[in-house]
């Protein structure tokens, strides 16, 4: 009986809309990866012959989500100009972490860049099929521990220090020249969905650095440009530019007083 209840209810979801397959959309990214960034043994042959084959396989992504092939003409329209938001990327981080020797180990080493690039490629999709970003991001999160959504909107020279577990949510805007340290949250207030259509995520501004920890939230808290947002703040509110959010450390020496029990403090 079970085996004929399970059959007829996987029969009656037939007419449900066919997944892509998560392995071919893994594979989708890196090998657009290695054509962006580890080809420069191909001559121009080889690299048509890719190129072809990369248009080949979005395509065959794309028609389980929508006959409209306009997103994968739109995508590789694009494609030039994101190579070059990318090396700007490389560049913040090669540029803002005194352990990156060269452009090369940040493509081919940080976790953050890789993050960023898969991001990137996302969100070129997300509206034609939400489901294939998705699944491009969830890659990069599985491999990283960084869940960015690619309906954010991130400017230009973004920086991603270490990134495990940053979070930064569906309607998040972060301006230019932003750099982010692990463990920082980008997300909302409330959960409902009932404001599902609403900006329910931070905006930060050009120039702003978030240290460990950080948690900002809520669609109309904004980071002024220019601000530094210290290690495990809690903002919920907007700050001007140029603003220094931090915790104050107190320390205390040990007298001849009793010393409390350690399972009285939070660590």
């Amino acid at each position: 009986m079970p085996r004929e209840i399970l059959l007829q209810k996987l029969l009656s979801n037939q007419n449900r809309q066919s997944l892509p397959d998560k392995e071919k959309t893994q594979r989708f990214i890196e090998k657009l990866f290695g054509f962006l960034f580890n080809s420069n043994e191909w001559n121009k042959e080889q690299l048509e012959s890719k190129y072809n084959e990369l248009q080949d396989e979005l395509s065959s992504l794309i028609s389980l989500c929508s006959e409209d092939q306009a997103g994968v003409k739109n995508f590789f329209e694009h494609l030039p100009a994101i190579y070059d938001l990318l090396m700007d990327d490389a560049h913040a981080i090669l540029n803002s972490d005194p352990a990156a020797k060269t452009i090369e180990e940040v493509i081919s080493a940080y976790p953050g860049f890789f993050a960023i690039f898969v991001y990137r490629m996302a969100h070129l999709l997300c509206r034609q099929c939400n489901l294939i970003s998705r699944f491009f991001t969830e890659y990069a999160h599985s491999k990283t521990g960084i869940d960015i959504h690619p309906a954010a909107k991130i400017g230009r020279s973004f920086s991603i220090d270490h990134g495990t577990g940053i979070v930064i949510g569906e309607t998040t805007e972060i301006g230019d020249h932003v750099k982010i340290y692990q463990g920082v949250t980008l997300g909302a207030l409330n959960v409902s969905k009932s404001i599902a259509s609403t900006k329910r995520h931070p905006t930060i501004e050009d120039g702003v650095v978030i240290y460990a920890g950080a948690t900002i939230l809520g669609g109309s808290t904004v980071v002024g440009s220019g601000s530094i947002i210290g290690g495990n703040v809690w903002l919920t509110y907007s700050v001007p530019a140029n603003s220094v959010v931090y915790h104050k450390s107190e320390v205390h020496v040990k007298d001849n007083n009793p010393f409390p029990e350690p399972l009285n403090f939070v660590i």
